[in-house]
């Protein structure tokens, strides 16, 4: 066919997109291309253009950054080296370059959200994904290499953008849509495991200690590179309802580590928090990581989300669709 059906396409992203075909459908899922494969090559040719002009604006002309692009700027630079998933990444002197101008133009062209710390994680998985396109020789346009670079960073650019969108106010003034997530991530702890609920009350752990970080970042410092990916590809599918998500995500990995949780005190249930399991899956260990299951959980759902038997998939499946099952029988 000449053209993408969103929402089979949305469908398949939500249970994990083999990695040679996440960068063509991040990119369509997203709405940064369309569906009709002849548009692809304009689409792309404009949307690059665009963010080139961008580039040159605020980096190759003269012109003079005002007190607070500057404070942007410096944060942003302080950011990159201090977030973990950017490492693998920052060997290329390129790549900080160019992640560093992606999340300048997009603060000062958003003002509403500026930069906030956290989106440097976010970004991550898209500088990751994109790049193996250059690296596998596959490109929509078959340019040079230096050219190719360029087109990733544009993509990161209008991708990243897209995402940032559906969850706007998770960095508006007061971050209401993280206070949001958080709250909902209290009230449902509460319902389905009083017991952990109210020993994380007793040891004064507040939701607000942890998940407004997970929340921020989109619990992707809480996975590993290849994890990471996975789950942006399930956030991708989810488009408006990504906020609503990361609230079943974030309770769902309670959940899973509520009887490690339960034994311990304060101290070490924020370490254990800030530095979880999940930080060093790896493939061949997350099935035999995955959420132990209550009695009533529908096995097939989970098993039509893992197609292929991919374990990166179960154990992010299993996750969420351990807590759906969950709220749906509360």
């Amino acid at each position: 066919s000449s053209s993408v059906d969103l929402k089979k396409l949305r469908g398949i992203l939500w249970s994990g997109c083999p990695s040679h075909l996440r960068p063509i459908c991040w990119k369509i899922s997203l709405g940064y291309i369309p569906p009709t494969f002849q548009r692809h090559h304009e689409t792309l040719r404009r949307k690059r253009a665009e963010y080139h002009s961008f580039s040159a604006e605020y980096f190759e002309s003269n012109r003079v950054m005002n007190a607070d692009e500057l404070d942007i700027l410096d944060q942003i630079q302080i950011d990159i080296p201090r977030t973990d998933s950017l490492r693998n990444l920052l060997h290329d002197e390129r790549i900080k370059m160019a992640i560093e101008r992606v999340l300048f133009i997009r603060a000062i062209r958003n003002p509403a959200t500026s930069y906030v710390q956290g989106m440097t994680d976010l970004v991550t998985p898209f500088f990751s994904v994109f790049s193996s396109e250059i690296q596998s020789g596959k490109s929509l346009t078959g340019a040079n290499d230096e050219t190719l670079f360029d087109n990733v960073e544009a993509d990161c650019y209008w991708c990243l953008c897209k995402v940032l969108d559906t969850v706007q106010d998770h960095f508006t003034c007061s971050q209401p849509g993280i206070q949001r997530v958080c709250h909902r991530v209290n009230e449902l702890v509460s319902r389905l495991d009083r017991a952990l609920f109210e020993h994380l009350a007793r040891e004064g752990v507040g939701i607000f200690h942890f998940a407004f970080r997970w929340a921020t970042c989109l619990l992707l410092r809480e996975f590993s590179g290849i994890a990471s990916s996975r789950a942006m590809d399930t956030y991708i599918s989810e488009g408006d309802n990504l906020s609503d998500f990361v609230a079943y995500l974030c309770t769902a990995l309670l959940l899973r580590w509520a009887e490690q949780l339960k034994a311990k005190k304060f101290h070490d249930v924020i370490s254990f928090l800030q530095q979880p399991p999940s930080v060093s899956w790896k493939t061949t260990e997350v099935c035999k990581n995955a959420v132990n299951c209550p009695e009533g959980t529908d096995w097939q759902i989970i098993k039509k989300c893992c197609p292929g038997g991919s374990c990166v998939s179960r154990s992010i499946s299993v996750a969420v669709t351990t807590i759906l099952t969950l709220v749906s029988d509360c």
